[in-house]
């Protein structure tokens, strides 16, 4: 098969002929028909995830159809049009047992634990606790928006930021991840507040359901701004891209008890990030992660897009080759850009 690969971190990549995985027992072959372009994947490729070997095949939200099934596996045929979380669990662990597969203490992740998506075919292990069956008219572009940055955003939003109707709810960084709880926080019926160095980001949050958007180039302390519109800060706030700035600028744009959920990854070089705890004590404010959904949390969420309150499709701004996906990886790192998701169709 064709896949995107990588010999040395924050070295180009290429396109180049591999093996085809074989499934192991209790696991799955899916031919990808589609697979996200996330800042995820730019971050494995820096060589910011312990849990990447080299040589390596990115890519961790996908969509596609089951080409072969393991000797084991019962709940999927061939033939089956499936997504999958980016948090594959083992189903087994205590974490599983109590239904946060999410976090599952032995979980796999393709494109990090083991080689992903940007390649023709992609092996998942425990398919029984971690495929999604799309619906029939579901877009394999959409359905690969939805494995990490949009379920991840609907569970931030909604299950661990518990947004309700009438609050403030301000979104740091408005890629994918941001986008897509943009748009989620505004159909739960709250005020959004986009936060973005980029206009074409903030213009996509406007058309998504934003109330009010700040560019953060053109302000002195964004969350200052954010406590000024909302007149006393938001209720719910979340760092979508993970840097030291949006995090800081996060959390100080809360009202007293308000809620930050951290979403978007920090690395930095000594594994830790300045967070204003002092802020987050006097207003007794809650600092939360946000880490994916588990398949099981799907159909609610599922139920939403095919009644379309929600739109993800809408999401999707930029469709590539394999062949461009390389060169389009390294460009994840440029600060700005135009916000949505990038889809690879790895057979055109």
């Amino acid at each position: 098969m064709r896949a995107v690969v990588f010999e040395q971190f924050g070295k180009p990549a290429e396109v180049r002929d591999v093996p085809d995985p074989e499934p192991v027992e209790h696991g799955v072959i899916v031919r990808v028909e589609a697979t996200g372009l996330c800042r995820s994947d730019w971050h494995g490729w820096m060589g910011h995830d312990s849990d990447i070997t080299l040589p390596h095949v990115p890519g961790h939200e996908l969509a596609g159809v089951v080409e072969a099934v393991g000797y084991r596996l019962t709940g999927w045929r061939p033939g089956d049009r499936v997504t999958v979380p980016f948090v594959c669990a083992c189903g087994t662990c205590p974490a599983c047992a109590a239904g946060d597969q999410q976090v599952c203490e032995r979980q796999t992740q393709p494109g990090f634990h083991h080689w992903g998506s940007f390649a023709e075919y992609v092996a998942l292990d425990h398919a029984d606790v971690n495929l999604v069956a799309m619906p029939d008219e579901m877009e394999y572009s959409t359905a690969a928006a939805l494995g990490c940055r949009f379920a991840t955003a609907f569970r931030a939003v909604v299950q661990q930021g518990r947004a309700v109707a009438g609050e403030w709810v301000a979104v740091h960084g408005c890629g994918g991840v941001g986008l897509s709880a943009v748009m989620i926080a505004a159909a739960a019926g709250a005020r959004v507040i986009a936060v973005d160095v980029s206009p074409q980001a903030l213009d996509l949050a406007r058309k998504f359901g934003a109330a009010e958007c700040v560019d953060a180039t053109g302000v002195a302390d964004p969350a200052a701004a954010v406590r000024e519109l909302t007149e006393g800060g938001a209720h719910l706030s979340l760092d979508a891209l993970g840097s030291p700035a949006t995090c800081a600028a996060s959390v100080n744009g809360l009202r007293r008890r308000g809620r930050h959920i951290q979403v978007g990854l920090l690395p930095s070089p000594d594994g830790t990030t300045p967070v204003p705890l002092a802020r987050a004590i006097a207003l007794e404010l809650e600092l939360l992660g946000s880490h994916g959904m588990a398949a099981h949390s799907y159909p609610g969420m599922l139920r939403l897009v095919r009644s379309g309150v929600l739109r993800p499709e809408l999401l999707v701004t930029s469709t590539i080759t394999l062949d461009a996906t390389p060169a389009a990886l390294a460009a994840m790192g440029t600060a700005g850009g135009a916000g949505g998701v990038t889809v690879i169709e790895p057979w055109t």
